[in-house]
């Protein structure tokens, strides 16, 4: 009970702070707290937010799936053999910085609009952060590992699963916290340029008709399922790393 008070304080004192404003200032174009809590209950019974809510969380299910595979197998092999990952980590770090937003027009020339875009976005937003940690973790996989590995002539396979995707695995969550993170975010700016539903359209299609109090609590929604997600990964990375901790 003590740390849920710690967590919400500082929101409680902020919410209240801009309710008083709005209600002293009745001039102030935001939509107040409670109106934003009126519009959100009024868009879970009209029941067309499940729909955004859903084609947003399947294009980042989708385009994150595709970075934490290839981000993963990629970061451990490249990391694992060095001779051939140094002519790789030249073109990913010319890569890296580009922020995944700045793809869009890209996205959109390749291929049209519809999800298509969308899911290279968040691969793109997803695949840096999930693959650099992969890389660094295999790369410092200390030598002794891999002389006990030799020592009892283990399989390539076996020394692959068990010691250098193991012995990567905390470091791979890290680059897995960011990397849902950044699909999350990238999902949404996709949404908003090239998509015709999830909740980034929903949000730019408000905005759009003025409807600033659906606007606020489409932003509302985008936080607390962020939050969600986010915390999905630390149970997640809990119950897989248990020797982590």
């Amino acid at each position: 009970m003590k740390n849920f008070f710690k967590k919400t304080l500082v929101i409680f004192v902020l919410v209240s702070l801009w309710q008083a404003y709005s209600f002293l200032n009745s001039n102030f174009l935001i939509s107040s707290p409670l109106e934003i809590v009126q519009a959100l209950i009024s868009l879970f019974q009209e029941k067309d937010i499940y729909f955004h809510i859903l084609n947003s969380l399947s294009r980042v299910a989708v385009g994150f799936l595709g970075a934490t595979i290839l981000g993963i197998g990629l970061g451990l092999i490249l990391g694992n053999y060095k001779r051939i990952g140094e002519y790789f980590l030249p073109l990913i770090e010319i890569l890296r910085p580009i922020p995944p937003i700045a793809w869009i027009p890209v996205a959109i020339l390749l291929f049209g609009l519809g999800n298509a875009p969308a899911y290279f976005i968040i691969f793109l937003g997803a695949f840096f952060p999930i693959f650099s940690n992969a890389y660094f973790a295999a790369a410092s996989l200390p030598r002794i590992y891999r002389n006990t590995a030799r020592s009892f002539e283990l399989s390539r396979l076996t020394f692959f699963y068990e010691i250098l995707f193991k012995y990567s695995l905390s470091n791979i969550f890290v680059g897995l916290k960011i990397g849902i993170g950044m699909a999350w975010i990238c999902v949404i700016a996709a949404e908003m340029i090239g998509a015709q539903s999830g909740l980034g359209y929903f949000i730019q299609t408000s905005r759009l008709f003025l409807h600033i109090d659906k606007m606020l609590a489409g932003i509302l929604i985008i936080g607390l399922i962020g939050y969600f997600l986010n915390t999905c990964m630390f149970y997640l990375e809990k119950k897989i790393v248990k020797w982590h901790a």
